[in-house]
């Protein structure tokens, strides 16, 4: 039976990451912990389980993820995320195919918890995301922080039934402050890539990510914290495009 290298990329994630571990145990051959330095338990509680622990610093999520999967064992590659567990009904279906892996890569559906409730519409669900796959094939890409897998061509990629579970934010707080932080880095990103943005781009995205995530895909119907969501996301629209602009109209200034 082909074997599989579970690798999880961690930092102060003592609240999830047990149940995390506890879902890959009858599914991982192998866990692969890289942990950027945490300062709470994280590293206590993978010391409770058969994982593999290592200590890198962080230079990005792609970065990061890239080297986490230098460290794996085997080919084929189940990544996951320290706030993140496998359903029931998902780990059946992995180990089901394990005997026989007829594809390269395997697309996962993510169902997201928002402050306590599970979000069934909106964009996050389901949120689909290559996360089994052939590590030979292909490798993390993308601007950081909204890395993706990315296959060879040529390669053959299917979807499993099953969800991955995913405490996304515990607190509107949290959401606000990552909306921040992720907004800064995507700009940096989009300014190295050359991308620019005029006078209303920032608008323009900011309402289209809105009537996209809560009229077009049903946000309205997770309720109260189904528009908060969507709106919180659209406004993270706003930031990223709105710093773009400010580190060009900078660089300008000091050219």
């Amino acid at each position: 039976m082909p074997k599989i290298s579970a690798v999880i990329i961690a930092f102060n994630e003592e609240q999830y990451i047990e149940k995390c571990l506890v879902s890959l145990e009858d599914v991982a051959d192998e866990i692969v912990v890289v942990d950027s330095f945490s300062t709470d338990r994280t590293e206590d509680i993978c010391g409770k389980f058969n994982v593999r622990f290592n200590k890198h610093k962080f230079e990005g999520y792609v970065e990061q993820k890239n080297y986490a999967l230098s460290l794996a064992a085997f080919p084929y590659v189940l990544s996951l995320d320290a706030d993140e567990a496998l359903s029931d009904e998902l780990k059946k279906s992995i180990l089901k195919i394990k005997d026989n892996f007829i594809y390269d890569g395997y697309i996962l559906n993510r169902f997201n918890n928002y402050c306590g409730k599970w979000i069934r519409h909106s964009r996050w669900y389901p949120d689909k995301h290559l996360r089994l796959f052939n590590s030979t094939k292909g490798k993390w890409t993308g601007p950081n922080p909204h890395d993706r897998f990315k296959m060879n061509p040529g390669s053959k990629v299917t979807r499993l039934k099953g969800d991955i579970y995913h405490w996304y934010y515990a607190s509107m707080e949290e959401h606000w402050d990552k909306v921040n932080l992720f907004s800064t880095i995507s700009a940096n990103e989009y300014f190295k890539a050359g991308r620019k943005s005029g006078p209303l781009t920032a608008h323009v995205h900011m309402v289209w990510s809105f009537f996209r995530s809560y009229i077009l895909n049903a946000g309205f119907l997770d309720g109260y914290l189904g528009y908060t969501g969507c709106l919180i996301t659209a406004m993270s629209s706003f930031l990223k495009y709105s710093k773009l602009r400010r580190l060009y109209n900078q660089s300008e200034k000091s050219g």
